[in-house]
């Protein structure tokens, strides 16, 4: 492909993201495909010569579409959204087209020097003080590794790192049940392990931590030998959208010296609006906090900023700086490899900064308030309905509730077949929880696209589907 065709094609791509975008509302919003059935019809073996560009974007249409799960639909209200927007696009384009390794300063000084600008105005944009420094990670769950790793090195005086794990006083981590399990799978890599993970007991109507069982659990650590080294603090919990009481459990982290990170992976991004900010009060005590641009800032994934309060304990717990990888008569410029478990890194810091000039921060923050608005709106509407209960208010957009119809049996048994009809119906897509021990479906407002009309349709479709499951079961009983 020489750089006409490339010309072409680009520009033939960028017209099929368009149509693509203009169309996604019209299709069923998860693939509608049986487990093998993309795998079977593609050839079992790579093409010997090269194919026409022009069969390539047929099959991507024939083949690929059917099975993709459209993440960008305005009636995606599953799991938390990978969100994007025009401007996040285009500026994907540029980065792919540049293809920069942006590993240390000298591999491309402006992709530095953006992240650390951009990641300052983001910090500054959710209120964060001024002592955090900031870094663009992959994902939460990398930044959460990151965290824990120099936790675990801290308590240990970097003897981790040094000599290994072997023959190390346990190091314990404290967190709720309501954090995403990029927290268990970290103290997995981290040689933390699952049993050293204590899980607090959570109250009140957010579900937070309970900070007298944080306080108990540590004093009983300590008594017993062991080493507490960690708190993961979750602000908007993937489940159920927890939020612990933050500055309570910053003031135990304080009398105990140990490391405070604050999981805000998808909360994160309505703190730019200043009314949100109470379920955050405390996070300027923390060590490290990290939220995901790419869940509900509009930005492409991958893009997670984490924000730290001393750098020199994450790049003395990662950073390596062998002869090849130091950038020779600039001493003292960041080389943001070492901040993170990736030694490659893409230049992540442009799209955000495409998003955030092109839109400005009223008209993302206005965006976020919708969104919570809609939440609370449809909350009412599940919570006045005779066969529906409202199992969970809404924490800024995200909401459960689950089918309960007078004389219905096993409700569990009964909501996974309406969750399963409801995602084969493609009108809107939802997922599930258990809260209380109870399958309860989860409904988060979020996508970029999405209107008020959209989450009226979704809805709608609910209640058509779960009006039509009695009617069934009494017809195949007949």
């Amino acid at each position: 492909m020489d750089e006409d065709d490339l010309r072409r094609w680009a520009h033939r791509a960028a017209d099929w993201s368009a149509d693509y975008l203009a169309g996604v509302g019209d299709r069923p919003v998860r693939a509608q495909v049986a487990p093998g059935e993309i795998f079977r019809q593609l050839p079992a073996a790579p093409p010997e010569t090269g194919e026409p560009m022009e069969a390539i974007f047929a099959d991507l249409d024939r083949l690929i579409l059917p099975g993709m799960t459209h993440w960008q639909h305005p009636r995606f209200f599953a799991y938390f959204p990978a969100n994007a927007s025009p401007p996040s696009l285009v500026a994907e384009f540029v980065t792919a087209a540049m293809a920069a390794q942006c590993m240390l300063w000298q591999t491309s000084p402006a992709a530095t020097e953006l992240e650390s600008r951009v990641t300052d105005w983001l910090r500054a944009m959710i209120g964060l003080p001024a002592g955090f420094s900031g870094v663009i990670q992959d994902s939460a769950s990398g930044a959460t590794l990151a965290a824990l790793l120099t936790a675990r090195e801290r308590a240990l005086g970097h003897a981790g790192n040094r000599e290994g794990l072997a023959g190390q006083a346990p190091v314990r981590v404290y967190a709720s049940a309501q954090v995403h399990s990029s927290v268990d799978k970290a103290v997995r890599i981290a040689g933390i392990g699952d049993a050293n993970l204590v899980r607090i007991p959570v109250m009140g109507p957010l579900f937070g931590m309970d900070p007298d069982a944080l306080e108990a659990a540590i004093v009983a650590d300590r008594a017993a030998g062991l080493r507490p080294a960690a708190i993961v603090a979750c602000l908007g919990g993937t489940s159920i959208g927890a939020c612990d009481p933050i500055d309570a459990v910053a003031r135990v982290a304080r009398r105990h010296d140990l490391f405070l990170h604050v999981d805000a992976a998808w909360a994160g991004s309505a703190m730019i609006c200043p009314e949100f900010r109470d379920l955050m009060r405390g996070a300027e005590q923390a060590d490290s906090l990290v939220f995901n641009p790419h869940k509900w800032l509009f930005t492409h994934f991958d893009c997670s900023a984490h924000f730290v309060r001393d750098p020199a304990a994450l790049t003395d717990t990662l950073g390596l700086r062998p002869p090849f990888l130091r950038t020779l008569g600039h001493e003292g410029v960041t080389d943001y490899s070492e901040w993170s478990v990736p030694l490659g890194r893409r230049f992540r810091a442009l799209k955000l900064w495409f998003v955030i000039r092109s839109y400005g921060v009223a008209a993302l923050q206005e965006m976020i308030r919708r969104h919570v608005a809609w939440a609370r709106d449809l909350s009412e509407r599940v919570a006045a309905h005779p066969d529906f209960e409202l199992v969970t208010g809404p924490i800024l957009s995200l909401l459960t509730f689950r089918y309960a119809p007078a004389g219905a049996g096993d409700l569990d048994a009964l909501n996974e077949r309406l969750l399963t009809r409801i995602n084969d119906d493609g009108r809107t897509y939802l997922t599930q929880t258990r809260h209380d021990g109870r399958f309860v479906i989860r409904f988060q407002i979020g996508q970029t696209a999405t209107t008020r009309e959209d989450v009226l349709a979704a809805w709608q479709a609910v209640q058509d589907i779960a009006a039509a499951l009695p009617r069934e079961a009494a017809g195949d009983a007949r």
